[in-house]
Formats: structure tokens, sequence, C-alpha cells
């Protein structure tokens, strides 16, 4: 009954599907260690009742092949204590010839009980190499379905890990949008147009007042320009009239 209760236990759990049980989790990675820890300890019980069933199966081989040893000893036995009594028969020993054919009766009779113990262990012995076998067979699925669900532990840590940072990168991207930078970066925007623009304006201003100095530079220019050659025509002029006036003398005076 033991027997039967671990194996079916060690088929129910070589059929558990690892997947199902992963969607139930609520911490996963707890789960999944303690889903290990769990199969570790019902290999290693089942371990312990397989052994004890192999143990068992030896025993029962070991009594089988010490009941065939006997039964090839007591026919050897039955055969030696008949060709004895023979012998006896032979030369007209009749009383040593019926000793020793009780004897081989009595041989026989142990190799009978022998065979008999044989053919009573068999079937207990082929049963219990059955359940050995599918003990084995139950024992190394739930190690492969070990390997896997630690496989898939590792790989769930890992999912997990991923997506507590993406998480983290979700609520900071969510931080950022409650910020709204687009408005502070168009408010600053805001600022810089007004200064470059308050340094067009002051660049332009400084040209402005720039080309007027120059203009009236050169308005100056023109208008002493105009002065000089004004007073050169005027000293023309007087130098004109002063030349004249002596001819003028002259022809008076030659008259």
């Amino acid at each position: 009954m033991t027997k039967q209760s671990i194996f079916g236990r060690i088929s129910q759990l070589a059929k558990a599907n690892i997947n199902a049980l992963l969607d139930s989790a609520e911490d996963p990675q707890k789960m999944m260690d303690q889903m290990v820890r769990d199969y570790n300890d019902n290999i290693a019980e089942a371990e312990q009742a397989i052994a004890q069933t192999i143990g068992n199966l030896r025993m029962l081989e070991d009594d089988y092949r010490e009941d065939e040893q006997a039964v090839s000893e007591w026919s050897n036995k039955a055969l030696a204590a008949s060709n004895k009594a023979d012998e006896f028969r032979a030369t007209g020993q009749s009383d040593d010839a019926a000793k020793f054919d009780n004897l081989a009766k009595v041989a026989i009779q142990r190799q009978i009980q022998a065979e008999s113990e044989m053919k009573t262990a068999e079937p207990t012995i082929n049963s219990q190499r059955e359940i050995v076998d599918k003990l084995k067979t139950g024992l190394n699925q739930m190690k492969e379905k070990r390997t896997e669900l630690a496989g898939k532990r590792d790989e769930l840590i890992a999912r997990s890990k991923a997506a507590h940072a993406q998480n983290q990168v979700n609520e900071a991207v969510k931080a950022v949008n409650i910020m709204d930078p687009s408005s502070e970066i168009g408010r600053f925007e805001e600022k810089v147009r007004r200064e470059e623009a308050r340094v067009r304006g002051a660049a332009e201003l400084a040209s402005s007042s720039l080309d007027a100095q120059f203009e009236s530079l050169e308005d100056l220019g023109e208008q002493t320009e105009v002065e000089a050659r004004l007073a050169a025509l005027k000293s023309k002029q007087a130098g004109a009239i002063e030349g004249s006036a002596p001819a003028r003398r002259l022809t008076s005076d030659g008259v």
C-alpha cells in the first residue's frame, strides 16, 4: 500500500502542469523555489522507497537462487542415494539398499519443496521487478521535471526582473509626462527668442545710429567742401578785381 502510494505521488508530480501552477503564483520566485524544494523532498522520499523496494526484490531473488541451488543439490543427493541403494541391492544387502532408497526419497522431497518455493516466489519477484521498473521510470520523470522546473524558475526570475525594470522605466516616463517638460522647454525657448530679438534690436539700433553718424559726417564734409569752394571762388574773384585796377590806372595815366 505504501509503495503504491509513493508511486502514485511520483506519477502525479511527474505529470504536473508547471505552466498552470505558474499562472496562479502570487510571488513566482518564492513559489518556484518552494516547488523545487518540494520536488527535492519528494525525490529523496521516493529514492528511499525505491531503495527499500529494490532491497526487498534482491532478497527475494537471493532466496530464489538459494532454492534453485537447493533443487540442484537435493537432486544430486537423491541420485547419489539411489545409486548407493542399487549398489547395496546388487550385493544382496537389502537393508542398506532400503536405507539409501529412503534417503533418496527424502532428498527428492526436499527437491520438490525447493521447487515449490521457487514456483511460489516467481510471481512475486516478477511483480516486484515491474514495480521497481515503474518506480525508477517515475523517479527519472521527476528528476527531468525538476530540471525543467529549475530552468523555468531561472527564466521566470529573469523575466520578473526585466518586467520590474521596465515598470520602473514606465513609472519614470509617467512622472516626466506629469511634469510636462515640453511646457518648460517652450517657455525657455520663448525666453531665448526674446533675448535673441533684443540682441537683434540692439544691433539694429546700433547700426542705425552709426549710419546716422556717417551720414552726418558726409553732410559735414559736403558743407565744408562747399564752403571751401565758395571761399576759393571769392578769393579768385578778389584777385581778379585787384589785377584789373592797376591796369585801369595805367591806362588813365598814359592818356
